[in-house]
């Protein structure tokens, strides 16, 4: 006798959901096991209301799509599917999506997950050496595109979607706010990211998008908002166990903040806090979309701190031990320290040393842009402004007012 392939269609509607056993999928229901098989079998009984609902939303599927069979005399429209609502924008007149809250037919096969993410993380490594301008388009496709798949998967394969999908955005914002200098979009993408987070459930990446969040009124001065969005980020970071690299990332990003509002003793105090918690580790793994930090970037937190609380011998002797300890790729990180130890020495009065570090900054920027380290180039220029006169200043007048240098930074 010929076995019965079962219930064919609530089974692929589970492995396009991304539930590759019936243990995980009934996990998933908060059933049992046998459960999921009496479903799968050749009569599949019809479910109680409140899994049918679960069902639904775990698979994107109506009950028919699903295999079941009405029984005479229930009320149930065959028409019924899960309807596709759009998150609404806090950006009115935005040309970004929206994330959508449910999924619709047609169904994608639970390999569109992997391979989207794949790319992804290919965006990922991309950032350190593609020039932004470049590469923000390919981002904000690529963040389209998951849209598009988010509205046509679910369950576990729709999460690994919207997880990949808050990435994304994440680092478009990132690319907005640090390299290209243009807030009000990253605060868009980022309440972007921010949703997307929510869509998968996934309270690291949403404390991650937090705290960038807070860096748009930390680098203005604005206190009180950069400091709620990091107790929003800490409160994230609680709920999902987040490492000891992490916990010190969230004390380097307020840190910053409270540099940036003059609160240096502040600023130093955290950045001792996030040494100790390094020092200390944990049992809980880094994410690997978290590659924006390390013990050198670190340093380079407190060497600027230092430098703005006038403690200069102290904060040379920091940075130039983060240039040994940078790594070879680190060409966006390398130039933010040469511009801070351009603006030591300029305040330290060595104008001619000063020079030679910002000379140093402008090499990297022409190898990779990045207007964060350009602002940090163009405040020592200011600096420098009593010894306009002198020769370095002027070479480095040429250097930073080149015809490439010029139009590059104008372009973006």
């Amino acid at each position: 006798m010929t076995r019965s392939a079962g219930n064919t269609k609530l089974k692929s509607a589970r492995l396009a959901a991304g539930y590759h056993s019936q243990q995980a999928f009934a996990e998933a229901l908060g059933v049992g096991v046998r459960q999921v098989r009496r479903w799968e079998s050749d009569n599949p009984p019809w479910p109680h209301p409140d899994l049918q609902q679960r069902l639904t939303e775990r698979t994107g599927q109506g009950m028919e799509a699903l295999g079941f069979t009405i029984p005479p005399g229930r009320d149930y429209p065959s028409t019924q599917r899960p309807y596709l609502t759009a998150v609404a924008s806090r950006n009115a007149g935005s040309q970004l999506p929206t994330v959508p809250s449910r999924a619709t037919t047609p169904m994608r096969p639970a390999s569109v997950a992997s391979d989207y993410a794949s790319i992804t993380r290919s965006h990922r490594g991309l950032y350190w050496s593609v020039a932004p301008s470049t590469l923000r388009p390919a981002v904000m496709a690529h963040a389209d595109l998951g849209c598009a798949l988010l509205a046509e998967t679910a369950g576990q394969t729709r999460r690994t979607v919207a997880t990949a999908l808050a990435e994304t955005w994440l680092l478009g914002g990132r690319i907005e706010f640090f390299d290209l200098r243009k807030p009000d979009d990253a605060g868009a993408t980022l309440l972007r990211a921010l949703q997307a987070a929510g869509e998968a459930d996934d309270s690291l990446i949403g404390s991650a998008v937090l705290a960038h969040t807070a860096f748009i009124p930390g680098w203005t001065g604005e206190r009180e908002a950069a400091a709620e969005r990091m107790v929003a980020a800490r409160t994230y970071a609680r709920r999902a166990s987040a490492s000891a690299e992490f916990w010190a990332w969230l004390d380097a990003v307020e840190a910053e903040c409270e540099t940036r509002c003059g609160n240096t003793r502040t600023a130093l105090h955290l950045i001792r806090h996030a040494e100790d918690t390094l020092a200390a580790g944990s049992e809980h793994p880094t994410p690997p979309w978290m590659d924006w930090f390390s013990a050198a970037r670190l340093a380079a937190f407190k060497g600027n701190t230092q430098w703005k609380a006038g403690h200069l011998p102290q904060a040379r002797a920091t940075l130039l031990g983060v240039l040994d300890d940078l790594p070879a790729s680190e060409d966006k990180q390398r130039t933010v320290v040469y511009g801070d130890l351009a603006a030591i020495e300029a305040a330290a009065d060595q104008p001619e040393e000063a020079c030679r570090y910002a000379c140093l900054a402008l090499d990297q920027l022409e190898i990779t842009w990045y207007a964060t380290g350009m602002d940090r180039i163009r405040e020592v220029r200011r600096a420098l402004a009593p010894h306009q006169n002198d020769q370095w200043v002027k070479d480095l007048d040429e250097r930073l007012y080149g015809w490439a240098t010029t139009v590059s930074a104008l372009a973006r």
